[in-house]
């Protein structure tokens, strides 16, 4: 025979150790606060690429002259008073190289494309969309893909560490840089760009950054972020109550969801004080364990109700509850262990946002585990804490053809 476990003797002072966790984890909120990644907050996303240019093109005319770059071709624009209005192609198919491109664009009149390294492929090319594709005196400079010579430290040595976040996108040379920065209003945000721009040329030289794309975040869009993922958060956690609700009882719907939010506020306890940003990625993980652990509980609740309605020898609910998480318990440890093998593994081996991630899915396996037996239970436990066998029995054996 199976032994039986007495698990009821570590309700109440599991519940006091959760209560003080979760009590200094409301405190570190007021006093450390929240990280909060750029996700919730203003700030500037720019993509960038540091090569050395191939091409420079000016235009001393009076016309309007602008020059689009797509994968196939490169088109110059014509407009504008006292011009003829048409677009010139130029296909990559017919002008395969930097040379031969540039002979064939220096036949517009007044547009002078000068060529600094004429054996690169054309279908390689792109511009630093930042500046305008609008042709003045000033040189557009036009840069080949595959050719980036820096690496992620050297970027962060350039633009420090500071509320900033770079993220590589692409391996090798032919990688492009993400660079995250918030700000604390919105006023602010032509000066970051400044800022980090006059940082990278300073660092690279101007006309070897290219700046592939700029995106700011208001902080109106980023508080509509914040508000969505609470709203994402309460349907889920309403969602599993209806569905436990109708699969089990109330109390058992009710216990389950008291343990999902015992888990969320555990892992902010851990990121409060731990100061780890909090991004989508770390909601990601939170979601994850929300789901992870109401798993967890629903297999406890259905042995529960399983012996509910075999157990007819039992004189108190604790000995059904106690039964019924002996019986599963060996299949929760070894779900949790196999479960950490791979997150551990993710932590160890990744860097970023993704070891975030994995550190926070670490802490929120351990606590689903925790909070499935002794949480969840505690809380069914006193709910029925008057069950008599003549009414378990008998209710249970309801619920069961009801269902």
């Amino acid at each position: 025979m199976k032994k039986i476990v007495n698990f009821n003797k570590g309700f109440i002072p599991c519940t006091i150790i959760s209560a003080l966790v979760i009590v200094a984890g409301i405190v570190g909120f007021f006093v450390k606060g929240v990280n909060l990644g750029l996700d919730y907050k203003p700030g500037l996303i720019e993509e960038v690429r540091v090569a050395n240019p191939v091409a420079e093109i000016t235009y001393a005319g009076s016309a309007k002259m602008a020059v689009e770059l797509s994968g196939g071709q490169m088109d110059v624009i014509i407009s504008g008073v006292g011009a003829t209005n048409e677009t010139r192609s130029f296909n990559f198919l017919e002008y395969t190289t930097v040379d031969s491109l540039a002979a064939e664009v220096n036949k517009i009149e007044d547009v002078t494309m000068t060529v600094k390294n004429g054996s690169y492929a054309t279908t390689s090319l792109f511009l630093n969309s930042i500046a305008t594709t609008q042709l003045t005196t000033s040189p557009l400079y036009i840069y080949p893909a595959g050719t980036s010579s820096v690496s992620i430290d050297d970027l962060r040595k350039s633009l420090g560490e500071n509320g900033i976040d770079i993220k590589q996108l692409g391996n090798g040379d032919s990688a492009s840089y993400q660079i995250r920065m918030g700000v604390t209003a919105d006023a602010a945000q032509e000066s970051l760009q400044d800022s980090v721009n006059t940082k990278l040329y300073n660092a690279f030289g101007k006309e070897n950054v290219a700046v592939v794309k700029t995106d700011f975040i208001g902080s109106s869009m980023s508080n509509s972020t914040t508000i969505k993922s609470i709203i994402m958060f309460a349907c889920v956690i309403l969602l599993i109550f209806i569905y436990a609700a109708i699969r089990f009882h109330w109390d058992f719907a009710l216990g389950s969801v008291i343990a999902l939010l015992h888990d969320t506020l555990i892992m902010f306890t851990f990121i409060i004080w731990t100061q780890m940003e909090f991004s989508t990625t770390v909601l990601a993980a939170v979601l994850t364990i929300v789901g992870y652990s109401i798993n967890a509980t629903v297999v406890i609740l259905d042995r529960i109700r399983y012996n509910l309605k075999y157990m007819t020898e039992a004189k108190t609910f604790k000995e059904i509850l106690n039964k019924s998480l002996s019986d599963t318990l060996v299949r929760s440890i070894l779900t949790t262990v196999t479960t950490l093998f791979a997150v551990i593994s993710l932590y160890v081996f990744t860097t970023g946002s993704i070891k975030d991630f994995a550190l926070a899915l670490i802490v929120g396996l351990i606590s689903g585990m925790y909070s499935s037996i002794f949480i969840s239970s505690a809380f069914i436990a006193a709910c029925r804490k008057n069950w008599r066998p003549e009414y378990g029995v008998h209710h249970s054996l309801k619920t069961v053809k009801s269902e």
